[in-house]
């Protein structure tokens, strides 16, 4: 992987791999953590418009059949740190994939009558997601967990703050962080001349510096918190998790081990305990969530209500039991995070978003060496951060049913 730096601040980093396909992602270094809270969710709200009409392209019909008639695929995302977009096509229409990312985060009209299209669009889509227990079990846990950090907020917003933000602060947001200095260019792919057409495409735009956010010190948790919300559904939906820490700490690593100890698939310890040998659900999983300034630790389940207290007891016996890991069953969780990750990146669009995602984090030079920060885990990491972060002290969140 290359690294380059223009001279506005553009940061491009590309991966030459012979293949038949190329993918081009921009990211504008922006999330919902930027945001005040007078404009939750300004940052997806962006991310809807700028595919909405530029001031080459009117329409968003046109934006996307000039990908969708090659061939591919064309799509965004918004996080808690950043909102990208991408297209992947065929090697030789790369040129075209360029241009129409280049012109939907340059140059969107941002028309007042599709703002408040796209302002009914989204408060449907966050209608559908507090709608489905699945998703909002994850808002129920996070503005649980979090009391100070703005990871506490959902990266839609919510439909008061969506509902009020204007046309002006949709501009000035934009053109707050939409800058090169606060962009990343990522193409994977067999191309040739790549950095000499994205340093043509994005030279006019002068170099602007963006201030950081700053970092929010979140309080250590010293309780048990339990929250519930009852709903008519057929089933429960529990989240147990923990606060831990950033990306860059040495423990994160340790988590993932962990995470695939308890969640490799059906041969994953809480998968096995509770579903397999105990029927008590369908649904049971492990994420682990990591960003520049927080991070969680969860395990989720769709249960019966009435099976709750023996998951949770099920839940935290496993935790307990990670202390005396074996040999065998560590090193099955090294080779399994192993095969998934490179697997992974095996595929065009996964390797950019990972390129992306730690480029935004600062830690680009690092994704060949996560391997071998893997392997370095040992069992007394294990027992150390086991003894630290999986305390009695953890956040539960039920969406339940009713009798």
């Amino acid at each position: 992987m290359r690294r380059y730096k223009l001279k506005n601040g553009l940061t491009v980093l590309i991966e030459n791999r012979k293949t038949k396909s190329v993918v081009v992602e921009v990211t504008v270094k922006v999330g919902s953590l930027n945001e005040t809270p007078k404009i939750l969710g300004i940052s997806h709200f962006i991310e809807h418009l700028v595919f909405e009409g530029t001031k080459k392209r009117e329409s968003a019909t046109i934006i996307a059949n000039e990908i969708e008639k090659l061939g591919g695929d064309l799509n965004a995302a918004t996080t808690y740190e950043r909102t990208f977009y991408y297209a992947k096509v065929l090697n030789k229409h790369f040129d075209v994939a360029l241009d129409v990312l280049s012109d939907i985060v340059l140059n969107p009209v941002f028309d007042e009558r599709i703002i408040e299209k796209e302002r009914k669009i989204i408060i449907e889509e966050i209608n559908m997601i507090f709608d489905d227990p699945r998703n909002y079990q994850w808002y129920l846990f996070t503005s649980t967990l979090f009391q100070k950090h703005p990871a506490k907020h959902e990266v839609f917003g919510g439909k008061k703050t969506v509902s009020k933000i204007t046309r002006k602060q949709i501009l000035d947001f934009y053109n707050k962080y939409y800058v090169p200095s606060n962009m990343i260019v990522t193409v994977v792919g067999d191309v040739k001349k790549v950095l000499s057409k994205i340093e043509k495409i994005f030279s006019e735009e002068k170099k602007v510096n963006v201030c950081r956010r700053k970092k929010v010190i979140e309080p250590k948790q010293t309780k048990k918190i339990v929250k519930k919300e009852k709903r008519k559904i057929q089933q429960s939906y529990m989240v147990l998790g923990y606060k831990t820490v950033p990306r860059k700490h040495k423990d994160s690593y340790v988590l993932d081990v962990l995470r695939a100890v308890l969640a490799k698939g059906q041969s994953g310890r809480l998968f096995e305990e509770i579903r397999t040998k105990r029927g008590l659900a369908y649904d049971v999983g492990v994420y682990h969530k990591t960003g520049s300034d927080f991070g969680y630790f969860s395990v989720y389940s769709g249960v019966h209500k009435k099976n709750i207290k023996k998951v949770i007891d099920i839940i935290l016996k496993e935790f307990d039991n990670l202390k005396s890991l074996s040999d065998n069953k560590l090193k099955e969780a090294k080779t399994y995070i192993e095969g998934d990750f490179l697997l992974s990146i095996d595929d065009n669009y996964d390797y950019a978003d990972i390129l992306s995602s730690w480029e935004v984090l600062g830690m680009v030079g690092n994704v060949n060496e996560y391997i071998k920060k893997i392997k370095k885990v040992s069992k007394a990491d294990i027992k150390r951060v086991v003894d630290k972060y999986f305390t009695k002290n953890y956040t539960l969140t039920v969406v339940e049913q009713k009798e």
